[in-house]
């Protein structure tokens, strides 16, 4: 039975462009591939064939001498290098194409980039993380601060390289400098990382005394940060290109400070809000005065206490809280009253007391109600 025309068989007009080729086979070594169709005894025909006609027309010298003289151009003597299907070179040639159509579909995913490629960058160097503790003032005006970092930094007497006097990398003999193997198992070509490089495609053949190869050292770094106002716990500040340096001259990592803000003895935060619990005195409370209050940038404010005021009283103080991180603003701080019951008092101060309980009958206007209450319930429950 004579040949198809390659053409025809791959569903392409004469003179398709070479990525019209490779698309019109991918697009039918997917539909003919046997696995898929086990109940058509001519899919593995079809297949060979539709590989015999990639075979030839993928190549820029066999698709010349095809478009001038047909089949005719691979018979006898002058065919020799195409190979016949179901041949040894057949069936090698069928591996190339499959190959590339393996390399096509699955060379992102494996990690190449077709046979033009594969090789590995040099590794990134890892992400470093530092944790920082800065106290509530600072959190409130900001600072400058200096911190000393153990990384990896770049080799000095190799430039990085790994290599002694920071000589070039060889290409790898194994895998040409491509960082990649390939084995061809029946139909398939097998990709995997080179074990002689790593995947890196150079080799150090004489490698840096100074860091073994790697390229890198580890050091304390100092480091000058600049803390914004406004910052709270769990603030992330990144330093980008201050990590960890790369394998060999690979580009380094990033550098990220975590912020904890210490508590305080005075002030207690929540988000731009401040919160200050002052103790008072009962006369001062029931009397009512002035008082002076701290605040979170060192200062002081006067507050006026109303008469009568009672424990767990607010008073707000506007824009005495802390900055907003980004600007616009800051927030408030809020005095809670802590009403202070006297101690250790003298027989002078109880006597004084009493008397005073005594003339306060009118004077307790919550104790009155809530104790009336009380009653109400006890009458209820003994109906």
């Amino acid at each position: 039975m004579s040949k198809r025309d390659y053409y025809d068989v791959l569903g392409l007009k004469k003179g398709a462009s070479p990525e019209e080729i490779k698309k019109a086979y991918r697009g039918k070594a997917k539909e003919l591939h046997p696995d898929r169709n086990s109940d058509n005894p001519k899919s593995e025909d079809q297949f060979k064939e539709a590989n015999e006609a990639y075979e030839v027309l993928k190549d820029e010298n066999k698709k010349a001498a095809y478009d001038r003289y047909g089949h005719a151009a691979f018979e006898g003597g002058m065919g020799a290098s195409a190979g016949r299907p179901g041949g040894a070179a057949g069936q090698g040639d069928f591996a190339s194409a499959f190959s590339d159509v393996f390399d096509d579909l699955f060379g992102d995913f494996m990690g190449g980039n077709g046979r033009g490629g594969g090789r590995q960058r040099a590794a990134r160097g890892a992400d470093l993380r530092y944790n920082l503790r800065v106290t509530l003032e600072e959190a409130y005006g900001g600072l400058q601060k200096t911190i000393n970092v153990p990384t990896s930094v770049a080799c000095g007497p190799c430039s990085g390289s790994g290599a002694e006097g920071g000589a070039e990398p060889t290409a790898c003999p194994t895998c040409s400098g491509m960082g990649k193997v390939r084995a061809t198992q029946g139909f398939f070509t097998v990709e995997r990382t080179c074990p002689t490089c790593s995947g890196l495609g150079q080799i150090i053949k004489n490698p840096c005394r100074a860091c073994g190869g790697n390229g890198r050292v580890q050091k304390d770094r100092a480091l000058s940060i600049n803390v914004p106002a406004g910052v709270e716990t769990g603030t992330r500040i990144r330093l980008a290109g201050e990590g960890e340096a790369g394998m060999r001259g690979g580009p380094p990592g990033d550098l990220y400070i975590f912020l904890e803000v210490a508590p305080h003895e005075l002030f207690e935060r929540d988000g731009l809000a401040l919160h200050c619990r002052v103790p008072v005195s009962m006369s001062s409370a029931a009397l009512g005065g002035d008082i002076e209050v701290p605040t979170i940038d060192g200062g002081r404010s006067r507050v006026k206490i109303p008469a009568g005021s009672q424990s767990g009283r607010q008073m707000r103080l506007r824009g005495k809280g802390m900055p907003a991180l980004r600007g616009g603003g800051a927030g408030d701080m809020f005095i809670e009253l802590a009403v202070e019951t006297p101690v250790n008092l003298t027989s002078k101060q109880r006597d004084l007391l009493r008397e005073f309980e005594a003339l306060s009958e009118d004077n307790n206007p919550e104790s009155k109600t809530f104790f009336s209450s009380v009653k109400s319930f006890w009458e209820s429950m003994k109906g």
